[in-house]
Parts: structure tokens; sequence; C-alpha cells
């Protein structure tokens, strides 16, 4: 079985941290937590100018820490770790600023409730980080409510604000949501909608569109409840429509674990939505064939084909009187002894989806899961959580060069 790479938020939390988060906010600690940072800039630092930007947007209003030089005591040492470069730290910060701080302002009116709530240390690192248990490349960690290190900043595209938003703010929105669950609880009728479905051990190895038809938005939400519940609402937030047109699609389909031993890309552990019969030959129960759903065209009359596979004729293929080719049962074939229809086009092998066998409506789990956060975050914190990914939606798809060049002459045309 191959072993494949998957790129994930990984948030790791420390429910003590964030204890003791609320505790600081509750007795004052004055107005920054950086008592050792210093006000004083060094104007003649070729990062003046960067430098000025963070403490005038991030510090001094959020009383939050932009760490883009990299500090080892900050980091994991199990890693092998290289610092971010200037350029990616500048659009990182200016892109996060504008598409999850500016959000959170624009939605709750105010900057105080991100800064009384939001993480302290924002940490960039330039490479990844590759979980040696699960074999996962690690390119966002969150720490209790505090920090949030976002990694692999060097291979960042800033034009493709798609994936930086599915990556990196992504990472941000599901951290969030952890802070504020730990400061009043997740609903306990979301607590007990997929009790015994979860995977904390193996929910790395479970297939995409399979957590999708047991109600869990992504593997890493189906480990247990309070990463369901963050992965809930941070994919809400952060996906397009046409993404979560997939979800609703995979959500309501039924899959199947027989797997193709003559496959060297497949076992036993692959799943499959279709299957099909060789040659349209339902007679014969050995000719079903279970195959993957990006293997497989929808036709405009809702029908299935197995993309690019014709149904072959039975050998020996013969020249009729009439010139034409037939196989051995008198059907029409080409030279390649493929079967013909009627009009002369080869016959597609007919496809038809898995029955949905799991006991599990996936469809209406998930919305159900997002009406409760939905709920929650109205009736706790006094968000609208459409609001806020209609405010992250509208910025990916307005997004341009222009708009990137306009936030970055935020810091070098100071």
């Amino acid at each position: 079985m191959k072993k494949y790479f998957k790129y994930i938020s990984a948030l790791a939390l420390v429910a003590i941290a964030a204890m003791s988060l609320s505790s600081c906010s509750e007795k004052g600690l004055g107005d920054t937590i950086f008592p050792d940072v210093s006000d004083e800039l060094d104007p003649n630092s070729y990062t003046y100018k960067f430098d000025k930007w963070l403490k005038e947007n991030y510090l001094d209003v959020y009383n939050l820490e932009f760490q883009y030089r990299l500090q080892d005591n900050e980091t994991n040492m199990n890693y092998n770790l290289e610092p971010a470069t200037l350029d990616n730290a500048v659009d990182l910060a200016v892109l996060a600023k504008y598409m999850w701080f500016d959000v959170y302002e624009e939605v709750s009116g105010s900057k105080e409730f991100v800064k009384m709530y939001g993480p302290r240390i924002i940490m960039l690192v330039g490479s990844p980080a590759i979980n040696p248990q699960t074999g996962t490349i690690i390119v966002g960690l969150a720490e209790g409510g505090i920090k949030v290190t976002l990694l692999h900043v060097n291979s960042m595209n800033p034009m493709n604000i798609y994936a930086l938003n599915g990556d990196y703010f992504h990472t941000m929105h599901h951290e969030f949501t952890h802070i504020l669950h730990q400061t009043k609880t997740i609903p306990r009728e979301f607590q007990l909608i997929s009790l015994g479905r979860y995977d904390a051990l193996n929910w790395q190895d479970r297939n995409t569109g399979v957590v999708h038809s047991l109600g869990f938005v992504t593997p890493y939400g189906s480990s247990e409840i309070r990463e369901d519940f963050a992965e809930i609402s941070a994919n809400y937030i952060t996906k397009t429509d046409a993404e979560w047109a997939r979800i609703w699609l995979e959500a309501g389909r039924g899959y199947a674990t027989d797997g193709d031993e003559d496959s060297e890309e497949m076992s036993n552990l692959t799943y499959y939505c279709f299957y099909y019969f060789e040659n349209n030959d339902a007679t014969n129960e050995e000719n079903k064939k279970y195959i993957e759903e990006n293997r497989v065209q929808e036709n405009e009359d809702g029908t299935y084909i197995y993309k690019n596979q014709y149904q072959r004729g039975v050998t020996p293929i013969t020249t009729g009187e009439d010139g034409n080719r037939y196989d051995a049962n008198g059907n029409l074939c080409d030279n390649a002894g493929f079967v013909l229809d009627k009009n002369g086009n080869r016959i597609p092998i007919q496809v038809f989806p898995v029955e949905d066998k799991d006991g599990v409506d996936g469809v209406a789990i998930l919305e159900q899961k997002i009406n409760i956060v939905r709920l929650w975050f109205k009736e706790q914190w006094g968000l609208d959580l459409d609001a806020i990914r209609s405010a992250v939606q509208n910025r990916v798809t307005t997004f341009d060069a222009a708009k990137l060049d306009e936030l970055r002459q935020q810091v070098y045309g100071q």
C-alpha cells in the first residue's frame, strides 16, 4: 500500500495554557503581556518598516507579537526547520490581517473582541514539519490559544488566496474556535451526535469522502469532539460554495471497501463509491468491479459511465459480408474489438453508485452540526457565523494582484 502525505493543520491544544490566558485577562496585567519588548525600533534596520508596521498593527492593537525571525527556543527541536523569507513574512502578515483580523473586527464591530480572545503570538516558519508518526505534513500548529505557528511559509504563493485561506487562515479560524469553546463549552447536543464514530488514533487514514458520509467535514474532524466542532466552524467559513457542493455530494454517497487485488495502486483499505459490471454483463456477480469516483463521468441525464472505458466484444472478431466487424455474439464492433451502437459509437461501460448502507445520513448530520455551531456563535458570542463566512468569501473572490500591492504598500509605503 502506498503511503500518501497529506497537508493538514495539526492543532495541539493545551487546556491549562488557555486557562492561564483567561486568568491573565481577569487580573488585568496591563497593556501588554510582552513587557520585555522594547518600544524602540532601529530606523536604520533593513526591516524597520516591517517591524514598525507589525508593532502598530499587531502589538499595539491586539497585544499580539508577530514573530517572523526564527527563534530556536520557540520551535520544536525535533524538527529541522528553517526561517521564513522576509518577503513571504511581509505577505503573510498583511494577508493575515486582511483575511482574518479585519474580518472579525468587521463582524463584531470592534477590535476589542479579537484582542481579548485572540492568540498572543503568531510565529512563522519557512519550512514544513513532517510528523513521523502519522506521515502528515504540518503547516499549522496551535498551542492552547496562546500561540499559532504557521509553517511552510517559503513555499506559499501570495496570489493563491484559495490555498492560503484553506491552509493558514483555516488554522486560525480553527484555533480561535478552540479558544472560544474553552471559555463557553461545546453544546451537549453537538457532543452526542457522532458518539462512537470518532477515531483518535487512525483519523489520518480515513478517506475524505467516507468521513463526509459519516457526517464529518474532514478526517481530522473525525478524530474527537472538540476537533469536530472547530473543523465545522473553520471549514464552513473558509470553503467555497463549490467545495461545499462537493462535500454535500460525498456526504450522500455510499461506499465499499472491496479492493482491487490486481492493482498496485489500490488495496482493501481503498474506498470506492461506484461499481460496474465487466462488459455491462450483470448476470454474473464475479463481473462486479468497484471504482473510485474520480474515474467516473456523470452524463447530463444523470447516468454514469466509466471514463474512457468501453465494452469489449467477445473474440473472435470477424468481418461480415457487409464489410462490418462483428464479435462472437454478433455484436457490431470496431477493429479494436469494442462493441458499437447503431450510430457506430463505442458503448461505454455503465456504472452505478454504491448503496449507502452505513446507517448514517451524512448530509443531515453535517447540516445539524453547522446549525448548532451557528447558533452557539450567535447566542454565546454575538457573532454571525454566516456574516464571517460572507466576509471571507468576498475577500477571496475579489482578491487580485492590485489588492496584494495595496496591502504591501501599507508596509513599504511608510
